[in-house]
């Protein structure tokens, strides 16, 4: 039998967080997908994975055991894609990472002039495969908003920026030029509560339990059709909010919100020189305009 490594990822993500709501939205996909995936899989296995309830869900002893193999299953696998799109890209070319609101020309060009031989490429990612790029080798770099899974990158600290609500045009809070987090306590927020901690420990669907499943949404037009739609509201950097410039939206800063942290990553196993040439250079050009942090603590 040969085990769908896709359906093994699904069930990782449900084994770590023991909720399938939680890890559809981590996964992007929708619960009912996600759920009939895992039966997919228990049916392959000849074997019961988790035992659910309406207050839990737990796994079973073929579960724990299919979690202990699985990671370095994946591990495994993921480092060979990352071998093979590296050997298919050349010695001559390096590949860099963007994310929406980010402008990475400056940097981009500063390598391309230092090494007149190399293809500099640029890939954009969203969200949700920002660092996935980097571990299946789409990308030897790449520019990420924290918070990121830190394990097998290397962080270098770049600039912060504040965080704003995007919004309707006609909601009820557009005219203000701030908020605090705790006027949004009623609002639906159309991302993971986990990016936004603070909403989080004040929303009221939470709270009551009674949060809707997100839709499908893999970019930032996505989300932002739902918000122009009156479906709910989202959590953005200010660069991206005035990147997607819409005039069925508006965006208001937070006052209490810590502002998000801009950092190049790659892959903390390379030792390539280009890699770390290229961070220098991403700290002495700024992809969104501002200075760049002081004091950066490099992880």
């Amino acid at each position: 039998m040969d085990v769908d490594l896709r359906k093994l990822r699904y069930f990782v993500a449900v084994a770590e967080r023991l909720h399938f709501g939680r890890a559809a939205e981590a996964l992007h996909i929708a619960q009912p997908v996600l759920s009939r995936q895992i039966r997919a899989l228990e049916t392959e296995l000849h074997a019961q994975l988790f035992l659910r309830d309406r207050r839990a869900t737990e796994l079973t002893p073929a579960g724990e055991q299919l979690l202990v193999d699985a990671r370095p299953l994946l591990a495994s696998a993921d480092a060979l894609r990352r071998r093979v799109s590296r050997a298919a890209r050349g010695p001559d070319s390096f590949t860099v990472g963007f994310m929406p609101g980010l402008i990475v020309t400056a940097a981009v060009r500063a390598m391309a002039s230092r090494h007149p031989q190399l293809t500099v490429e640029v890939f954009r990612t969203d969200w949700h495969d920002s660092v996935a790029a980097i571990h299946d080798g789409r990308v030897d770099v790449s520019y990420v908003r924290m918070p990121v899974d830190p394990r097998g990158l290397q962080l270098r600290p770049l600039l912060s920026e504040p965080r704003v609500v995007l919004l309707p045009v006609d909601h009820r809070l557009a005219g203000r030029e701030s908020v605090a987090i705790a006027e949004l306590a009623d609002e639906h927020l159309l991302q993971d509560p986990d990016a936004v901690p603070e909403w989080r420990d004040l929303a009221t669907e939470l709270r009551t339990g009674r949060r809707p499943p997100l839709p499908a949404m893999k970019t930032v037009e996505e989300k932002l059709e739902h918000v122009a739609a009156g479906r709910g509201v989202a959590v953005l950097p200010l660069s991206t909010a005035t990147f997607y410039t819409r005039r069925d939206l508006v965006h208001l800063e937070v006052d209490d919100l810590p502002p998000n942290q801009v950092c190049l990553a790659w892959d903390s196993s390379r030792r390539s020189p280009l890699i770390h040439e290229f961070a220098a250079l991403a700290v002495d050009h700024d992809p969104v305009g501002a200075t760049p942090q002081a004091g950066a603590v490099h992880r």
